[in-house]
């Protein structure tokens, strides 16, 4: 019998109040703007309780006449599991759930941070206290917007899934972590104006299901100019747009944008001896930003967002050293559970290609190799 048949001999005010559970439950249910996924879910698992206590009864006498104690027993057993899936910390240990008063736990995102990313102090430092601050603060003004630059293998990809794991657990997979990637969701320079259409309905969809989403912008520097200014309203100052209110979410841009504006100051500071270390957010930002507003292949040129301010930190990847890249191999061998061996580890670095080519400092692709070098070992 399916879950909401009815036997044929069945009383026929059964038979309507099956009629019209299936009635009921054959629309679509959708959340409310504002309405976190918590209490769309325990709505979710209240709503079938009318036909789950009619099949406890007919299954347990079928078409017979409806004794007390039988009544009573339907409706214990179905009182108990509309109870227990009631309950977000229940219902949410089965079916992932966006909370907006849930902490972020800043002790295990400093410690990923310094365990599994080598080289950016400056990185370490700007999204620790960029998250930090913003998940503490119970009413922002705006949404956190960060944009990451620096060339391939620095790490902004791996920073992302780092901040999408310690703020939702699923991290990438997670159903309020949306990543974009330029050339795959956005190829065509014709269709700019579609896809702004379908940007904007895609972020308030979800915004309004999880006012805590993040969205990742990858490759922002393959992105057609004036794109990304379809969600400028939404990073605004703005209480609400349309009645939805966007001031809890997130947003990481990810561009290889700006790479040589840092390089350049690192180069600099190593020519004058100085630590890499030394190096302050103070010295790179506002070049990094200028840089980026003024390079028409940054996906950022004469943006909007950065006119009016609305890009909360640029923050730069400095290029890595070789000491870095045997950092990278040990991190991934530990990763599949191999010994260290440090014949392997120097074997790897001695692989990859450095610059400038008198000085051999900085790896010419971070660690972005390393996995696959590390098969051949």
């Amino acid at each position: 019998m399916a879950s909401h048949e009815v036997a044929e001999g069945a009383p026929l005010r059964l038979r309507q109040q099956a009629e019209v559970t299936l009635r009921a439950e054959a629309r679509p249910r959708e959340p409310a703007a504002g309405q976190t996924v918590v209490a769309m879910g325990s709505l979710l698992w209240r709503a079938p309780v009318p036909p789950l206590l009619l099949l406890l009864l007919l299954m347990t006498r079928g078409t017979e006449p409806f004794e007390p104690i039988t009544v009573g027993i339907a409706i214990g057993a179905a009182s108990v599991l509309t109870g227990y899936f009631s309950y977000p910390d229940l219902y949410c240990r089965f079916v992932e759930c966006c909370r907006e008063e849930q902490p972020l736990n800043a002790s295990a995102l400093k410690l990923d941070l310094e365990e599994k990313l080598f080289g950016q102090h400056l990185a370490r430092e700007v999204i620790l206290k960029a998250l930090t601050g913003f998940r503490n603060n119970k009413n922002p003004k705006k949404p956190l917007t960060l944009s990451l630059h620096g060339w391939a293998g620095t790490g902004k990809n791996f920073v992302s899934q780092i901040v999408a794991k310690n703020l939702h657990p699923e991290g990438l997979k997670s159903n309020f972590v949306h990543l974009f990637v330029s050339t795959l969701h956005f190829p065509h320079e014709q269709k700019i104006k579609l896809y702004q259409e379908q940007l904007q309905k895609w972020i308030r969809g979800n915004v309004s299901s999880c006012a805590r989403s993040v969205f990742i912008f990858d490759e922002m520097d393959k992105l057609h100019r004036g794109l990304i200014d379809a969600i400028k309203p939404f990073l605004d100052y703005y209480e609400q747009v349309d009645g939805i209110s966007y001031r809890k979410a997130i947003f990481i841009f990810l561009s290889n944008a700006g790479g040589d504006l840092i390089t350049r100051m690192a180069l600099d500071f190593w020519k004058a001896g100085k630590k890499r270390e030394d190096i302050q957010l103070k010295d790179l930002e506002p070049v990094l930003s200028l840089g980026v507003f003024n390079n028409k292949n940054s996906g950022l040129w004469h943006s909007g967002l950065i006119d009016r301010s609305l890009i909360d930190y640029f923050v730069p990847f400095l290029p890595l050293e070789y000491k870095h890249v045997k950092m990278c191999v040990r991190a991934e061998m530990k990763s599949r559970g191999f010994t260290i061996d440090e014949e392997i580890v120097k074997r790897v670095a001695d692989e990859m290609t450095f610059f400038p080519k008198e000085e051999k400092i900085y790896s010419d692709k971070g660690c972005k190799t390393v996995q696959t070098r590390l098969d051949f070992h």
